[in-house]
């Protein structure tokens, strides 16, 4: 079950709300969501008081972003347990809520192992419900301490490719605190590389269909202080050819074991342009995204959207069956897959919490995942 609560300030200040937390009040645990479906316009709270309504947020994109899914899919698990709800059911839907993200599997398994770890110890529902919030909050935690070490490492990579300061990034989607645990990823770079005086302007994509980098990412920016311009996503082309692009930073939603991203559909086309114009591709992602059971690009389900993001604008307050502004002809089809998957050859680095692979291979991102700590990236099935 899902409760909204709304929350506005006259001053219209960018809001400190965290992405996602864990409450308790009197009637039973909750997991609570700013739902990014309303940025910017509105600051509005879900408040889930089951799986169910946390699977109906994720499928919505109230709660998004390959980390932060991570994240809530092990409070989910956590919630079904403290709440004496059919735990191996609640990590079933969780799972298949979106199929692209890989961390969204590993967070519900390892609180689900942790869970069933407990129950088989003790015989305590109450003991393996414990252990389940514990194994998502350590999730946490351990997110947020990657997001500030892939911020140093990739600000370390800039330095080491770009000369002079003065950093122009290109970005795509949002990768921002709205999807991590901490200050994101590709953006948690360009946000060390803003204090570090080494930021002169962060190119944002708006990224269809949905808008993220501008209703999500140009939020962050300008709660940020950065220096940030906006721009449609089919005239990147002219920001490379015109030389006003000096990086481009994204982040992923599963790398394969061959170092193919699945990434916001658009990513691939930014990637090719880059090459073209001799301009770094930097993926910054989270090792829980990397996937050794996918050994490739081709291996990794593309999600489909329904088609209504692309016909309508998005407009919560308007009712109707996308809750949108009809902008094309009742009955137009539309092909509206939610990432697209960039070769790792034209990846000029990934950036983790545990360091650099560049050049991208197989070889490299498996020496980096073997010597990550415990906890790290899991195959999935």
């Amino acid at each position: 079950m899902v409760d909204q609560q709304a929350r506005t300030g006259g001053d219209k200040r960018p809001t400190e709300i965290p992405a996602i937390r864990w409450e308790e009040p009197p009637e039973g645990p909750v997991l609570v969501l700013l739902d990014q479906t309303r940025l910017p316009a509105e600051e509005v709270e879900l408040v889930c008081t089951d799986a169910a309504a946390l699977v109906e947020a994720i499928r919505s994109l109230a709660v998004r972003g390959a980390p932060l899914l991570g994240i809530a899919g092990a409070y989910g698990v956590a919630l079904a347990a403290a709440r004496g709800f059919d735990v191996a059911e609640a990590a079933r839907a969780l799972e298949e809520a979106r199929p692209t993200a890989v961390n969204l599997s590993v967070g519900v398994r390892r609180a689900r192992a942790a869970h069933q770890a407990e129950l088989a110890r003790t015989g305590d529902p109450t003991a393996a419900a414990v252990a389940a919030l514990a194994s998502a909050r350590a999730l946490h935690q351990e997110d947020a301490e990657a997001s500030a070490r892939m911020a140093a490492h990739g600000l370390a990579l800039l330095d080491e490719l770009l000369s002079g300061g003065g950093h122009r990034i290109l970005t795509h989607c949002n990768t921002g605190s709205l999807v991590s645990g901490g200050e994101g990823t590709a953006f948690a770079v360009a946000l060390a590389a803003h204090r570090a005086g080494r930021l002169r302007r962060l190119w944002v994509d708006e990224t269809r269909p949905l808008l993220q980098g501008a209703r999500l990412t140009a939020y962050e920016a300008a709660r940020s202080g950065m220096a940030y311009t906006l721009l449609t996503d089919n005239a990147a082309g002219s920001l490379f050819a015109a030389g006003e692009v000096d990086a481009v930073l994204i982040g992923a939603d599963r790398i394969a074991a061959d170092g193919s991203v699945a990434n916001k559909v658009g990513s691939y086309p930014l990637a090719v342009l880059a090459r073209y114009h001799h301009v770094p591709f930097i993926v910054v992602a989270p090792l829980t995204t990397v996937d050794p059971g996918t050994p490739d690009g081709a291996s990794i389900e593309i999600e489909q959207r329904p088609g209504f993001e692309v016909t309508e604008v998005a407009a919560p307050q308007v009712a109707g069956a996308g809750g949108g502004i009809p902008m094309a002809p009742l009955g137009t089809q539309a092909y509206n897959p939610a990432f697209d998957v960039t070769p790792p050859e034209l990846v000029t680095a990934i950036v983790t919490e545990e360091g650099v692979v560049s050049p991208v291979t197989a070889e490299a991102l498996a020496e980096l995942c073997a010597r990550a700590p415990v906890g790290a990236p899991q195959a999935s099935s």
